[in-house]
């Protein structure tokens, strides 16, 4: 498959697409609610995969009731995810070897997440990736969040590019559903959750990894239409 038409900007989510960071924020959730003396299981994690903390908020206190300790959940989970991250921050496949090739394509590209900038910046650090996205887009900057589409439409502005002809990744639902209302291309690169059938109709793509994205720019695959199962 080849891309309707080459994009001129590429926007990114960051969790589970960049890093493998969504089965670290699941393990410390999990854990979490065990020091607190609740269950958490994996379905109901994965299910506000990609969701702001206000929605996941909400569902925690539905599951737990109004008189669970909710932020304190939060703030243990934070600790949690932050010991397991300083001990191991995995990239993604093909992370580095797409940003080389948007350098060499000379397309630029952004970060759109629901994660704060903080936390961008210091995942980014950590890879000495820190110059290699021109803006991002984090929590703090928009009001609404996915799956709305403000956070891609943001960072179209940033990147003065117009949404039709930005590519955005993105591994979630609601990131998906962000992206597609924003007007963008949009190929989702499953992570914790498998493409629905109304996720792929959303999506100009759904593909394995960041290394079959990287095939989809190559201008000789774009004019020829080949596609390869090598990286």
């Amino acid at each position: 498959m080849t891309l309707p038409h080459q994009p001129a900007a590429v926007v990114f989510d960051m969790d589970g697409l960049l890093f493998d960071t969504e089965i670290i924020y699941e393990r410390a959730a999990i854990s979490a609610a065990a020091e607190l003396g609740r269950e958490m299981d994996s379905a109901f994690f994965r299910s506000t995969v990609g969701s702001p903390w206000t929605v996941i908020r909400e569902r925690l206190i539905d599951l737990y009731g109004p008189t669970f300790a909710v932020d304190e959940l939060r703030a243990v989970a934070g600790r949690i995810f932050n010991e397991l991250v300083e001990a191991d921050l995995p990239l993604k496949p093909g992370v580095l070897e797409l940003l080389d090739l948007l350098d060499t394509l000379g397309l630029p590209r952004a970060i759109a997440t629901s994660s704060s900038r903080e936390t961008v910046r210091r995942h980014l650090e950590a890879h000495g990736m820190a110059d290699r996205f021109h803006h991002v887009v984090g929590h703090d900057d928009c009001e609404r969040h996915k799956p709305e589409p403000d956070p891609f439409l943001k960072a179209a502005g940033l990147l003065g590019v117009a949404p039709a002809l930005c590519l955005a990744l993105e591994d979630s639902y609601m990131g998906v559903r962000a992206a597609s209302t924003a007007g963008m291309m949009t190929i989702m690169i499953p992570d914790l959750l498998p493409a629905t059938e109304e996720i792929r109709g959303l999506c100009t793509d759904v593909v394995d990894d960041l290394h079959a994205v990287r095939r989809l720019l190559e201008p000789d695959r774009q004019r020829t239409g080949e596609t390869s199962s090598e990286p």
